[in-house]
């Protein structure tokens, strides 16, 4: 692939956020790097393109701010493969759930506001509720710790299903709908990430305000932020720079599915923007201007269970709360018709990246991407390089066999244990070969990760192919030592 490049490495426009202490200028002490150096800007170049071959990316758009100041903005590939089209600075691409912050941000306002309490029943605003629904609250919606149905998995949401992606509904009935879901468990008890809690969110914005979500949004967040390529999707409204999404089927590139309007309106993660858009944001969360300092530490915290523990995931209201070799991270990804999107913040580096790349999440991960060019901008970040486990080389011989056969088409119904939902399918073939590396035959087989139960049954992950071209293999192992489930994916250690 041809790559074409834009770069921007000056600050971008925002408007001045609503609050005079977003107005003052950081002193210079406060930033671990004032300006990227020639060489890592090069550096960083050489990666990204490196890393856009081997996930197979038509387009990547990144952005790296320095305490809400961007630092380096710029665009790799096509926006559309179509036209030709390259990738830049203002390029508008699809967030997903990475637009989980701004919903979240949204109704912590509308608390602030006294519109609502973060302790109020979900009954209280969806007369609809289940008697299932009795305890959760709307804090249980903001962190995936409800315990409400999921909505969108494949038998649900494929032809026939009661969310078909193809078929329009109201918002009042894509709630009922959700309410006729079975419960997974109890609000509080469990945590499991569940779009359905954001839709739910975005229905409750617009029963409280009268105004849909994304306008509500528009009004109070990314008009006076001066994000003037932010906004939800549409397909018919023309957008100027708007990008093409891309999914990898039968090892060849296609456009995105198509799903109704609908789908494309619900407050899962349905927002354009562009990174020059997204500095704007981050200069927002980096100033405090967005939220009272308490509400914006209840974004980051978080939240525990029932039995007074933190969740297991590090989930705070609309983003995951980590620490990353002693720092402090706070991060989201997101995936949504052909495109993938990442944001990390390290707050007390006051380093911050956002990653979009055009390409379904099965093939990219622009979250990989992040972490390396994180830690090309500030070394302390890099990611050590995984450790290579002792490993039984039968099993290794069996899966080096089975993803020959995988590659080649053969019929793998023998090498898949019963139940496992697999069909002969030319398709996967083609999906497995165009995901290997060339060499990958010559290299050996080196085990990175391993999870085994008394059961007999394991996981376990093998960097395959050469040592500048890898990628991950992954399969999941019946107790009969037959195949579960696997999967070929980028290899974080590639550089």
């Amino acid at each position: 692939m041809r790559l074409v490049e834009l770069s921007v490495v000056v600050a971008a426009l925002c408007a001045a956020p609503v609050t005079a202490a977003a107005l003052a200028p950081p002193q210079a002490s406060e930033s671990p790097v004032a300006a990227l150096a020639p060489n890592a800007r090069r550096a960083i170049d050489d990666y990204v393109q490196r890393e856009m071959r081997r996930q197979r990316i038509p387009g990547v758009a990144i952005g790296v701010y320095s305490h809400g100041r961007p630092l380096y903005l710029k665009g790799y590939g096509f926006a559309d493969l179509e036209w030709g089209a390259p990738v830049g600075p203002d390029t508008v691409m699809q967030t997903g759930s990475l637009a989980k912050q701004f919903v979240a941000t949204a109704i912590l306002k509308l608390a602030e506001d006294g519109k609502l309490k973060l302790d109020d029943p979900v009954s209280l605003y969806f007369p609809e509720a289940p008697p299932g629904w009795a305890g959760v609250r709307l804090e249980h919606l903001l962190s995936h710790t409800s315990g409400i149905g999921a909505y969108d998995s494949p038998e649900l949401t494929g032809p026939g299903g009661a969310f078909d992606y193809r078929r329009d509904f109201t918002e009042d009935a894509l709630a009922a709908a959700i309410a006729a879901l079975p419960v997974a468990f109890k609000a509080g008890e469990d945590w499991s990430y569940n779009n359905a809690n954001y839709v739910l969110l975005g229905i409750l914005i617009h029963r409280i305000t009268g105004q849909f979500y994304g306008d509500y949004l528009q009004e109070s967040f990314f008009k006076p932020l001066g994000m003037t390529h932010t906004r939800v999707i549409s397909d018919t409204d023309i957008i100027p720079k708007r990008a093409s999404g891309y999914e990898i089927q039968g090892g060849a590139l296609r456009n995105q599915a198509w799903v109704s309007p609908t789908f494309n309106a619900t407050a899962d993660g349905t927002i354009y923007t562009t990174i020059e858009d997204m500095g704007c944001w981050e200069r927002a969360l980096d100033t405090g201007s967005l939220l009272s300092p308490s509400s914006m530490q209840r974004l980051w915290t978080p939240v525990l269970l029932a039995d007074g523990k933190p969740n297991a995931q590090g989930y705070g209201l609309g983003w995951r709360i980590n620490t990353f070799k002693g720092h402090r991270r706070i991060s989201h990804n997101g995936a949504w018709q052909g495109f993938t999107s990442t944001m990390v913040r390290f707050p007390d580096d006051g380093l911050t990246l956002v990653v979009f790349a055009n390409l379904d999440s099965g093939n990219a991960r622009p979250d990989l991407i992040a972490r390396v060019v994180a830690g090309l901008v500030d070394g302390d970040l890099m990611p050590a390089p995984t450790p290579v486990l002792e490993d039984d080389p039968e099993r290794a011989l069996r899966l080096r066999r089975f993803l020959e056969k995988a590659a080649r088409g053969d019929d793998l119904t023998d090498d898949f244990a019963v139940g496992a939902g697999y069909t002969p399918d030319s398709a996967l073939g083609r999906d497995v070969a165009a995901a290997l590396p060339e060499g990958w035959t010559a290299a050996p087989m080196l085990l990175v990760s391993k999870i085994e139960r008394p059961d007999g049954s394991g996981r376990y992950s093998y960097r395959i192919g050469p040592d500048d071209d890898s990628r991950l293999l992954t399969a999941a192992l019946a107790p009969s030592g037959r195949i579960a489930g696997f999967g070929v994916a980028p290899d974080p250690d590639n550089r």
